[in-house]
């Protein structure tokens, strides 16, 4: 048999020079061992299941994440408790009225005026609590009351009404705290009987309602000139300071609103002894 590759020492075939034969073997070779580590690398990969193993860091060397805070242990103040209920009980034969949301649990409560040989004013809330305090007044007239929400920050407030003055007392915190002025007195609003002012309100300010001392003066025609003096409170609403008076109407008739605001104890659109907050009750 004829061998395929030319005898030791013969002449190299024409068009096949011995450094081209070897580059091809060379070349095969290195194919071959590339395959071989192709194979051997899609065989590992099958029996791994695909991937790759990605080393998880040491709990000992690696620090655990913080996690999130649930509802329950955030430290954000939560709206839904509101006052913790208490023992202390509405007066018997107290007038009670429906207002707003006093303690911010997002649940209708209610404000109460008793006669009693020492008047209160009181707050019970829908949670169970009950506070209130004592009217500090001599006015002989039947207290009446309104209860809202004023300022930025929302305060609750109440405006009590005793014909010749008007008291305003804070109703945050769960309890009912007279304000009081710049001299560490409980906060009046004259009603005509003095000379600062002949009402108060609350004026909405750029969306906010705002707490106002208003007064109302005629003229010798009977129109009248309105002033307002905002009345702003602290955080707790507990102090307040006044503001610099403002003409907010000239020339008004007696029947304008503005004027009939200005002699009235309003915030709002909720006025004094209509049916928007409690009315002290007459004894027979």
């Amino acid at each position: 048999m004829t061998s395929p590759f030319p005898p030791t020492g013969a002449p190299e075939p024409p068009g096949e020079p011995v450094g081209r034969r070897r580059g091809w073997t060379v070349a095969l070779a290195v194919l071959l061992v590339v395959a071989i580590g192709v194979i051997v690398y899609l065989v590992v990969q099958r029996d791994d299941g695909g991937s790759t193993p990605v080393a998880s860091p040491s709990s000992s060397s690696s620090p655990s994440a913080t996690p999130s805070p649930s509802a329950s242990e955030s430290s954000e103040p939560t709206a839904a408790a509101g006052c913790a209920p208490n023992d202390e009980a509405v007066p018997a034969g107290a007038d009670v009225v429906t207002v707003i949301d006093v303690d911010g649990d997002g649940r209708p409560d209610q404000a109460w005026l008793s006669a009693s040989d020492t008047r209160r004013f009181g707050i019970t809330t829908a949670s169970g609590a009950t506070f209130s305090a004592a009217i500090d007044s001599a006015s002989p007239i039947a207290a009446s009351a309104v209860v809202n929400r004023v300022q930025a920050d929302q305060i609750p407030i109440a405006l009590v009404d005793l014909g010749r003055e008007a008291l305003v007392y804070s109703l945050a915190g769960c309890a009912v705290t007279p304000v009081l002025n710049a001299g560490g007195e409980p906060y009046r609003f004259d009603r005509g009987f003095g000379d600062q002012g002949t009402g108060v309100g609350c004026s909405s300010d750029a969306g906010t309602l705002r707490l106002a001392g208003l007064d109302a003066v005629a003229d010798a025609a009977g129109t009248y000139t309105v002033t307002r003096t905002f009345v702003d409170l602290d955080a707790d609403g507990r102090h307040a300071t006044n503001g610099s008076p403002e003409q907010v109407a000239t020339g008004a008739a007696a029947d304008d609103p503005v004027v009939r605001t200005a002699q009235e104890v309003s915030c709002g659109d909720l006025v004094a002894g209509s049916d928007a907050g409690p009315v002290e009750p007459v004894a027979p």
